[in-house]
C-alpha cells in the first residue's frame, strides 16, 4: 500500500492529511513537500490528521519529529488529530504525545490554533 498526502494551507496553518502507510518508502516525499510549504508559505503551525493512516514506522516518526522541530523554530505548534488506534500506540510508545498535543478532530485542532 502507498501513502496519499493531502496538504492544505489555512492562514498560517498547514493541514496534513495522510492516508495509507507512512514508512521508509514514502517518508521522503512527505518530508520534501511539507518542508517546502512550511518555508514558502510562512507556515507557523501544523495539524496532522492521521485518521486514515493505517501504518507508520520509525521513518514516519522521524519525518513528524523533523517537521515539529521546523515549526518550533518559528515558535509554532504541532497538533495531531483523529489518530487511528495503531498509530496512537506508536505515538504513546515513542513519547511524542509529551511534545505534540492530541485533539479529537481537525475542527478541534483548528479551534485550538485559533483558525476555525
Amino acid at each position: 500500500m502507498s501513502l496519499a498526502i493531502d496538504l492544505e494551507v489555512k492562514s498560517d496553518v498547514l493541514c496534513i492529511r495522510l492516508s495509507g502507510e507512512l514508512d521508509h518508502h514514502t517518508a521522503d516525499e512527505l518530508r520534501e513537500r511539507a518542508s517546502a510549504l512550511i518555508e514558502n508559505e510562512n507556515i507557523r503551525h501544523i495539524i496532522l490528521n492521521l485518521e486514515e493512516l493505517s501504518f507508520m514506522d520509525s521513518s514516519g516518526l522521524g519525518v513528524i519529529l523533523g517537521r515539529y522541530k521546523q515549526i518550533k523554530q518559528k515558535h509554532g505548534e504541532m497538533v495531531v488529530c483523529a489518530i487511528s488506534h495503531s498509530v496512537n500506540r506508536l505515538f504513546e510508545m515513542s513519547g511524542l504525545f509529551k511534545i505534540i498535543r492530541l485533539e479529537p478532530s481537525e475542527e478541534n485542532a483548528l479551534q485550538r490554533l485559533g483558525v476555525a
